[in-house]
């Protein structure tokens, strides 16, 4: 059976007219390729996607080592559960799906009870911690912010509740739009909005406050 290759819709060139049927055409080669488990096509999912995967587990869990843990994790289940992936949505929805699950998962069988944790983001895995992920393209958040400006954002992200935390990552470092955040997250629209909105008023006076401790430091 003939090999379909999804390297030509990784190519960052597109005209803005056809980035939707561009990632049309990508999530359906990728979905055929996994339901044939393709030849090399996991290793070439993994070099597209995983500084963005380990970048969500780290924020949503803030725990470096879970993360690592959890981003393995993630990768077993898209090879073993890669035909569920219809192409009706893009990849990388499917994957922060899948993650954030297990995350959801690893914290019901540690607490035994719902998902307080997630909820409330209260639990010791919530407490900021510096990372950096190299990763050749920057996000929205770091194309006009330097360096000292990328920790300061990420430690404040950090120190937010988890669920805001979360819609704020997918919007702006995974540039999801709303309707994926909602299929990922499993909530209403509205629902992803107002976590969007009070999450960004929620950031803003943290990175207020960091602003003339970073200005004494010069």
């Amino acid at each position: 059976m003939r090999a379909i290759s999804i390297q030509p819709f990784f190519a960052k060139a597109a005209a803005p007219s056809a980035v939707d049927e561009q990632a049309r055409q990508e999530s359906l080669a990728v979905a055929q390729g996994l339901k044939r488990r393709e030849a090399g096509l996991l290793d070439e999912l993994i070099v597209r996607f995983q500084h963005r995967l380990l970048r969500y587990l780290l924020f949503l869990t803030g725990n470096r080592e879970l993360a690592e843990d959890l981003f393995q994790e993630v990768w077993m289940r898209v090879l073993v559960r890669g035909g569920q992936f219809n192409g009706q949505a893009r990849f990388e929805t499917w994957l922060f799906t899948i993650a954030r699950n297990l995350v959801i998962d690893h914290r019901r069988k540690r607490t035994m009870s719902s998902l307080d944790e997630l909820v409330e983001g209260a639990g010791d895995d919530d407490r900021p911690m510096a990372f950096e992920i190299a990763d050749g393209e920057p996000t929205p958040f770091e194309r006009f912010a330097g360096l000292e400006d990328r920790e300061r954002i990420a430690a404040a992200l950090l120190e937010l509740d988890t669920l805001h935390r979360e819609v704020l990552v997918l919007r702006f470092h995974e540039e999801l739009s709303l309707e994926e955040i909602a299929k990922v997250t499993r909530a209403p629209l509205s629902t992803v909005k107002s976590r969007l909105y009070r999450g960004l008023a929620m950031l803003k006076p943290r990175l207020e406050q960091e602003r003339p401790r970073l200005q004494e430091a010069v």
